[in-house]
């Protein structure tokens, strides 16, 4: 009999329970055990659900307050002297190092936090210097095993792998010259400690997942898997049975690598790489599971149980069903919690989705089918599935002849600047008339309550229009004097009027549809409701206009457009999967397109179009898909920003990514500004310093409550000034301000500009 198994599932709770916990103990409002106490019980409920929806292998360990992989660095010790010497508890040393710490006599960074592969998620790197001591902090993975025993789920703990662990870490800076990979075999004995003391707790098997096995891998980081799999060996008589598990892509350049695995199971994921079945089928020896990822993790459409079942079919021609495990692509953490939670979406588009809950039920409906094919529940279950993929497939909503035509007459002159930056400089140059060092922010101001309060009557319906749009005036201008005040050049609105950068415009859009609980992770409190591309897009109305020429009317000061980049708008959704990803691209450029030049016959003359998730969105190989991704990604830039003159200036700004000026470049933006703050690599500057436009390093971590002084501003410009051209640099925080709150906010953007101010004078001074 074929086994069904989960490889992780959401842990923010059906209502946000985890965002609410955590924010509330850190300003206060509850003690650390009541926050524990949330903990267990959303791990209760996940267990609890998982088991009372049939899955036979259910995780542990996918659990946590903040970030997974930053749980497993302090587990294993990877925690640098600065946060270890502050002697706080484990959760408080996780919360330091994922959003920095600031109070009495404290004061430490976060660490640096990058997209996990090609997701929305961030992860938290784990940071290595030649002193890390591995050892076991805490006994977490053990812990919730026995909580989950106790309730009688006997559970898989997951495991980030060594391999991938060191990997997807960095240095620190004060040992950049250290090797990562010559750490493990310090770390392998720790790593079996705790497979050692998971066995004696009762786990039988242990889920490792090594997903960098899916990227192009050099020879020293294969020969790594070969000592770690010769530990796994040694130690087999006293481990759990191991299940191998990769996700996000083909391993088939690296398939050698597994042929030697002594574990238990291989997973792979099957959605986002089904053309690799024939070769994965080469390297399960007679010993082993395959683990066949079938159900989305990534994504919200409904499995396609006909196409799933032919599929596990032809794999069980070759391997017998008792050797079968049939599971999601990889953890759910990347969808949202329950669609039963949706009651405003209409019953023919509801039908389309399917969210962690019900994905739980559909492995568990696979799994049946294949064990049971004539069992008269799983063929009315069939049926019924089969009656939703044809509704879908000859749904009316999904296409419009109108957007399909115009996107057919897209060509290169509209993806192409009138004129080079060099001459569009010289013409932006007498409109603008900034000073060295041109300070500007990102975009959004900080959210607050009374914000949301409004916002939510408007939703409501409980304050008319007029009213509305008099309260986001007000806010409008509060931001506007603020910025005026403290003297920034380029000055933004605020976008109080904005729920986020993606769902805001797709509001806006025809083609989108919205959910009310749709919560995703994107990194510790931060969620997000990802919107759902169900149709062609089109643009029935102007979409940020209004509120953008007000902002520009009551000041003197430049004010930016603010728009979200077409790349974004799409990665930042639930794609479409009937379509391709280009396609959708081209449709949501020319939807900017049209924004772009309304904005600008409006009067607006600086329009940042911001691109943060055009790395997400590169292909995890080197080759022609990823080449064919650049150069339409670009394209759809372009496409968005090109229809102005050269005297409109084009801003785009980029974070949380490991980012090649290369990409930006094809972008021909006149200004972009970068994620800077925790890239303590020296050589992460001069990796721009060909870059030919202009370009603004952040400064300051948005994502922490950390408040730099004036002087570390000034220490941060001097430092990049050393290899980058002055002329050329503008001054900004990493990203938008909208999760701080207005008293960080203030000092912060006033040490900022103070630092900008000290600079101009320095260098007026030598002219």
């Amino acid at each position: 009999m074929a086994k069904s198994a989960v490889l992780g599932f959401p842990r923010i709770g059906p209502n946000r329970e985890l965002k609410k916990s955590t924010e509330s103990y850190w300003k206060g409002k509850i003690t650390q055990d009541e926050l524990v106490a949330v903990g267990k019980q959303i791990r209760k409920d996940n267990w609890l659900l998982q088991k009372q929806s049939g899955i036979d292998i259910i995780p542990s360990n996918d659990f946590s307050f903040y970030d997974h992989i930053l749980d497993i660095s302090v587990l294993f010790n990877v925690i640098p002297k600065r946060y270890s010497d502050l002697k706080l508890s484990t959760l408080d040393t996780v919360f330091a190092m994922g959003r920095g710490l600031q109070r009495d006599e404290i004061d430490v960074t976060a660490l640096e936090m990058v997209k996990w592969f090609d997701s929305n998620y961030h992860y938290v790197r784990p940071t290595f210097s030649h002193d890390t001591q591995f050892k076991l902090v805490g006994s977490k993975p053990i812990d919730e095993f026995l909580e989950a025993k106790e309730l009688g789920v006997i559970t898989r703990p997951v495991l980030l792998g060594p391999v991938s662990l060191l990997f997807l870490g960095k240095p620190d800076n004060d040992s950049l010259d250290l090797d990562l990979l010559s750490l493990l075999p310090k770390l392998l004995p720790v790593y079996v400690e705790l497979l050692t003391q998971l066995k004696k707790a009762g786990a039988e098997q242990v889920q490792i997942d090594e997903p960098i096995l899916v990227l192009d891998l050099d020879s020293k980081v294969k020969a790594a898997y070969s000592t770690f799999f010769k530990a796994l060996e040694a130690a087999s008589t006293t481990i759990p049975s191991i299940t191998l598990s990769t996700y996000f892509g083909t391993v088939v350049p690296n398939l050698e690598v597994l042929k030697s695995a002594p574990v238990e199971t291989l997973h792979f994921d099957f959605i986002r790489a089904p053309e690799q079945i024939n070769d994965v089928l080469t390297v399960i020896s007679a010993n082993q599971k395959l683990s066949i990822g079938i159900v989305d993790g990534r994504n919200i459409w409904k499995n396609d149980f006909e196409t799933s079942i032919e599929f596990i079919n032809n794999v069980i021609q070759k391997i017998p069903t008792e050797r079968i495990v049939i599971a999601t692509s990889s953890s759910l953490l990347h969808t949202p919690v329950d669609l039963n939670n949706e009651t405003k979406l209409s019953d023919e588009v509801k039908d389309f989705f399917s969210f962690a809950t019900q994905k739980l039920n559909e492995v568990t409906i696979l799994t049946n089918l294949i064990n049971n094919p004539k069992d008269v529940d799983a063929i009315k279950q069939l049926e019924v599935n089969i009656k939703s993929i044809t509704a879908k497939k000859n749904s009316k909503i999904t296409t419009n002849e109108t957007v399909q035509k115009r996107l057919k007459s897209i060509d290169d002159k509209m993806a192409t600047r009138a004129s080079p930056f060099v001459e569009r400089l010289k013409e932006q140059q007498k409109v603008f008339n900034l000073p060295l060092f041109p300070t500007t922010t990102i975009g959004s101001f900080p959210q607050t309550k009374d914000i949301r309060i409004n916002r939510n009557k408007f939703v409501k319906g409980t304050i008319t229009k007029e009213e509305y749009e008099t309260f986001i005036n007000e806010e409008i201008e509060r931001v506007i004097r603020f910025q005026e005040e403290i003297g920034l050049d380029v000055l933004v609105h605020g976008e109080p009027e904005r729920n986020d950068m993606v769902q805001y415009f797709g509001e806006q859009i025809d083609g989108y549809y919205f959910t009310q609980n749709g919560w995703v992770q994107s990194y510790g409190s931060r969620y997000v409701r990802p919107p759902i591309i169900v149709g062609d897009l089109s643009r029935p109305n102007p979409m940020s206009v209004r509120e953008s020429v007000y902002a520009q009317s009551i000041t003197k000061k430049t004010v930016k457009g603010m728009l979200t980049g077409p790349i974004t708008c799409l990665r930042w959704s639930f794609p479409r999967v009937d379509i391709n990803q280009e396609s959708q691209a081209l449709q949501l450029a020319l939807v900017l397109r049209d924004e772009v030049q309304d904005l600008e016959k409006a009067g607006i003359k600086c329009i940042q179009v911001d691109e943060p998730a055009l790395r997400e969105g590169l292909p995890l190989r080197e080759g022609k898909e990823r080449s064919e991704y650049l150069d339409w990604a670009a394209k759809a830039f372009r496409v968005a920003t090109s229809g102005v003159t050269n005297a409109t200036q084009i801003h785009s700004h980029f974070c949380y990514s490991d980012l090649d000026p290369t990409h930006i470049k094809a972008l021909d933006a006149d200004v972009v500004s970068i994620e800077f703050s925790k890239k303590d690599d020296p050589k992460y500057i001069k990796e721009f310093q060909t870059y030919p436009n202009h370009i603004g390093l952040g400064l300051f971590d948005i994502h922490s409550p950390r408040v730099p002084s004036k002087e570390e501003f000034i220490a941060k410009i001097d430092k990049i000034l050393e290899s980058y051209p002055a002329e050329k640099f503008w001054v900004n925080p990493d990203c938008g301000l909208k999760t701080r709150d207005w008293d960080e906010t203030r000092v912060s953007l006033t040490n900022m500009v103070e630092a900008a101010k000290y600079f101009r004078e320095e260098y007026e001074s030598k002219n």
